[in-house]
């Protein structure tokens, strides 16, 4: 799809950027209609009912459309639509007439009250006025039969412009919005409100939808889940997103604290890869895939609590991630639709140790970087046997390693080695720890991470053994364990290395392309 031009920016898409303006006051107002423009927004949707006691219509209204340096949509949203104004309901009506009269581009009147408004003005309004007839639900988003009958009645009143607002409930309920958005035949607005409606208000430059809302600034909304322009235009990349684009994503419950759309949209950009990366709040992870199984929806970041769901849902799993019992990457293979899970976590993990070891030891004692994995042979002392813990033995095992578990709990040591034929040892046995020289060690417990900065898992005596020490946690970057590994001059290796790496990994399995490197580690160093 080539091109719209709007301004000196290429859009792939045609639809609009509205920014709602609440001001309690005209002076407000105008200068939020300043701030949305600055911002970038197309048009401006005046909210009349936030406007406090004092607006005069004839005094005031003229001057605010005509004081805009935006487009103007009129909306006065009453009390029983979820607005704010409780006065007299023929004023209202009149006050949106008034809005046609005087030049307003939009106005919004909700389907309850259109056939009676589109009839008193009979025909009667300029060409370039569009009357959109809007319908909200505040507690749940309707069946697609329901959503089907309510597109036919707002078209019905003779709108301009349908708007539909519902609430999702569950993340899948948006689908039942964007499958509205695609098939209808006339402009539409079509959103789920709330943090599990997020896509619809992103992918509504994807599907058709006529515009969709962004808040002047964060927190200030006029619906649930409403994102920024910014975060549109500079995070989701809006103006690049087209019918073509791709869909990736992190699957999570919690999710809105996730760093993942800020890296991935920003490094799909970089490279000119149409794709767009969304935080997606995940309830049920069978459901969500069943229900987005369009050829689109392409890629997922997995993250807490659904990595171990996520890999009951694939049709292939990599051996490791198989026997790690957990994926953090799914993949839609392009030529069957086959849903592949990986774990990038020991994939990250693996080669920032690796990777340490070839920056450190280069040419040393017969060491040759080229000839395999430079873990080949090592010995390989894991602390930990959690979920982290598992994916490094595997990952060590795979490479050539030679795996020791050490844990506070024994059997648990003694469970996870003998899947991966090794050496369990309980975490005190590891202070006398001492058969070679040369050991690599890795922590993936959680003893040193903030608050508790001063702890470590092993005492800086018994570290004297190793060459090379790495440490899961990343908050804080250096931990004790790692400074006094460093103290000894072992080699040391950050959490944030690890994070970093399977970012490369995931880029690559989502876009077939090489990892920008240099570019994914100052925008992970811009937002962490």
């Amino acid at each position: 799809m080539g091109g719209v031009g709007v301004g000196d920016v290429r859009r792939n898409n045609a639809t609009l950027i509205c920014a709602p303006v609440m001001g309690e006051s005209i002076e407000e107002t105008i200068d939020q209609i300043e701030k949305a423009r600055e911002e970038g927004a197309d048009l401006v949707e005046i909210r009349l009912d936030y406007l406090k006691k004092g607006f005069d219509v004839e005094r005031d209204l003229e001057g605010l459309i005509r004081k805009s340096s935006l487009p103007t949509l009129i909306t006065f949203r009453p009390t029983w639509e979820g607005g704010r104004y409780a006065g007299d309901e023929n004023k209202r009506l009149s006050t949106l007439r008034r809005a046609i009269d005087l030049g307003a581009n939009y106005v919004d009147v909700e389907l309850k009250v259109a056939d009676e408004f589109l009839k008193s003005i009979d025909g009667n309004k300029p060409e370039k006025v569009k009357v959109i007839v809007s319908s909200h639900n505040y507690e749940k988003t309707p069946s697609a039969e329901e959503l089907g009958d309510l597109v036919v009645r707002i078209q019905a009143t003779g709108a301009d412009i349908v708007k539909i607002a519902t609430t999702a409930l569950d993340i899948t309920d948006s689908a039942r919005i964007l499958q509205v958005l695609a098939h209808c035949q006339v402009p539409i607005i079509g959103i789920a409100m709330g943090e599990k409606g997020l896509m619809t208000r992103v992918l509504s430059a994807k599907f058709g939808g006529f515009l969709t809302f962004g808040a002047i600034q964060a927190g200030v909304v006029s619906a649930p889940g409403q994102p920024t322009v910014k975060d549109l235009l500079e995070l989701y990349n809006f103006r690049q997103i087209g019918p073509d684009t791709k869909v990736h994503g992190v699957i999570g419950n919690p999710i809105g604290h996730s760093k993942s759309p800020h890296l991935y949209n920003a490094a799909f950009k970089s490279v000119g890869f149409n794709g767009i990366y969304l935080p997606l709040l995940v309830d049920n992870v069978a459901n969500f895939l069943k229900t987005f199984s369009s050829p689109d929806f392409v890629g997922y970041s997995y993250t807490i609590p659904h990595k171990v769901a996520g890999l009951e849902c694939c049709d292939e799993v990599d051996p490791i991630a198989k026997a790690i019992g957990a994926i953090s990457c799914m993949v839609k293979r392009p030529s069957d639709g086959k849903l592949i899970g990986y774990n990038v976590d020991y994939l990250g993990a693996i080669a920032a140790i690796e990777e340490g070891l070839r920056d450190n030891f280069a040419g040393m004692n017969g060491f040759n970087p080229t000839s395999g994995s430079p873990l080949a042979g090592k010995l390989f002392v894991v602390i930990g046997a959690g979920g982290a813990g598992k994916a490094l033995a595997f990952g060590g095992n795979a490479k050539g390693a030679r795996v020791v578990v050490a844990n506070r709990t024994l059997e648990k040591a003694k469970e996870l080695a003998s899947k991966v034929g090794g050496e369990a040892l309980s975490l005190e046995a590891l202070l006398d720890f001492h058969p070679e020289d040369g050991m690599i060690l890795v922590n993936t417990t959680s003893i040193g991470m903030k608050p508790a900065i001063d702890q470590t898992p092993v005492p800086k005596a018994a570290l004297k053994r190793y060459s090379l020490v790495f440490d899961a946690i990343y908050t804080p970057k250096l931990t004790r364990l790692l400074r006094e590994a460093e103290e000894l001059g072992a080699a040391i290796v950050y959490g944030t290395e690890m994070f970093i790496n399977q970012a490369f990994v995931q880029f690559e399995k989502f876009t077939g392309l090489p990892a920008p490197k240099e570019f994914i580690r100052e925008v992970l160093a811009r937002n962490t």
